[in-house]
């Protein structure tokens, strides 16, 4: 038996990565706003003992010219705060993890929400804490322009700060609920957060008891200076970007010694790159299904996802000619230096380039069940990864070649679990449970 085993996130925005893949033939183009379909999903992925299904958001619609907007399936889709409650309600096991942006809500209202989401899935609830990267989100919450950069990460430090000290409102014994004494709770179980600081004022307390898992999972992305920074100090599961393993393997050593330098246990940040999987009963046959994915792929849905992860109109640029000098911008720091990166390693033209980040331009592994195991067995072994955020090219046909193929052969190698041990997915994850720091035992 390997000394460690996989962890395996399903990473649905909200169904697949690919710009592609609701045009496959067979997939469910409807699925992102299809309540039966993703029931069907989840039902599929908890089959698989998937540690949890995590939930993207967006605040606004995409930020590409409408001609690649209209080909765009992340157009609409649940929120997944609403979402995934619905979901708790038809599954037992798997963990429920959602976006909420720190820069576009107050911590009062995601405090009680996550803390309701593990409630009504006994344990089950992790948030994804983010600063949004969309500058178009500002415009749909009464700002005019989108919060720098430096200031949505200084605003989420603190956020985090008064959302798990909300969240600590309660000692885990304060509700009696003595039925002949007349006793519901005990007042002197209860703290008032009373939070003043230089971004947020937040009295408190929350109105929801603590949760099951004390707090729900913190989950993070975000691979710039200060995304590495904040990941270390506060979260529990990472969403790091995909890339060569060699990158990999230094950014997880460096977001677990920044975590060791912040006085907490590398071991309870568990760090899942994103890998987009096809699989075939060959490795020919699965290039071809990734060569006939990419295919699907409209010029103007790829220079539209080019300009979105670059923050610029890249439809004026010159399609054959190299990428020139792109400006800073509010937008994803990381996403827009890894795609200039790209495009200056490999010598792109900007349609090329367009190409692949209109598909999927992240990490992706193509081939056999055997070979991807052997792929995912080389990263777990070699310290690149604690488990992966699977991103499936098309649904459900994509998800089904995974679960029914992939899974098996992990779980034949002792990579992977075959039955749940716990019920929570801190029990899942390998995390303890946060002590109360309002009612230290």
């Amino acid at each position: 038996m390997p000394a460690r085993q996989l962890h395996l996130g399903a990473f649905m925005r909200p169904v697949t990565i690919h710009t592609g893949g609701w045009r496959w033939p067979g997939a469910w183009a409807d699925a992102n706003f299809s309540f039966p379909r993703l029931k069907h999903l989840i039902q599929r992925l908890e089959a698989a003992k998937f540690d949890a299904l995590f939930m993207a958001d967006h605040l606004a619609l995409l930020n590409m010219p409408i001609e690649a907007l209209r080909r765009s399936h992340t157009v609409t889709s649940f929120d997944p705060l609403t979402l995934l409650p619905a979901l708790a309600a038809v599954t037992e096991r798997i963990g429920l993890i959602a976006t909420a942006s720190t820069t576009y809500n107050d911590p009062y209202h995601v405090a009680r929400k996550f803390a309701s989401l593990d409630h009504i899935s006994n344990g089950r609830a992790g948030w994804n804490l983010v600063t949004t990267a969309n500058p178009d989100a500002a415009l749909n919450f009464g700002h005019d322009a989108h919060m720098a950069h430096g200031e949505r990460y200084k605003r989420a430090r603190e956020f985090y700060d008064v959302v798990t000290g909300l969240w600590d409102s309660f000692a885990d014994d304060a509700f009696l609920r003595d039925q002949e004494s007349g006793i519901f709770w005990d007042p002197t179980r209860m703290h008032v957060l009373d939070h003043k600081g230089p971004e947020l004022s937040v009295r408190g307390p929350l109105n929801v008891a603590r949760p099951v898992q004390g707090w729900p999972v913190i989950v993070q992305a975000g691979a710039s200076e200060a995304g590495r920074q904040i990941g270390a100090e506060t979260a529990e599961m990472i969403f790091a970007a995909g890339g060569p393993i060699e990158d990999a393997r230094a950014f997880y050593a460096d977001v677990k010694s920044r975590a060791a330098a912040a006085g907490r246990d590398p071991e309870q940040i568990k760090i899942l790159p994103g890998a987009l999987v096809v699989v075939g009963d060959s490795i020919e046959e699965a290039k071809a299904k990734r060569a006939r994915l990419d295919s699907l792929v409209h010029y103007e849905s790829a220079i539209g996802s080019l300009s979105s992860v670059l923050g610029v109109d890249a439809g004026r640029f010159d399609p054959d000619g190299a990428l020139p000098e792109i400006p800073e911008t509010e937008s994803s720091k990381s996403g827009r230096e890894r795609t200039i990166a790209l495009a200056r390693r490999e010598g792109l033209t900007v349609r090329q380039l367009a190409q692949r980040i209109g598909g999927y331009a992240g990490a992706a592994m193509v081939g056999t069940p055997a070979s991807i195991a052997d792929e995912m067995e080389e990263w777990l072994e070699s310290r690149a990864c604690d488990g992966f955020n699977i991103m499936f090219p098309h649904v459900p046909e994509g998800l089904e070649d995974f679960v029914t193929g992939v899974v098996p052969e992990l779980q034949r190698r002792g990579l992977f679990r075959t039955e749940y041990t716990g019920t929570t997915l801190r029990d899942h994850l390998g995390l303890k449970r946060p002590a109360n720091r309002s009612f230290p035992a």
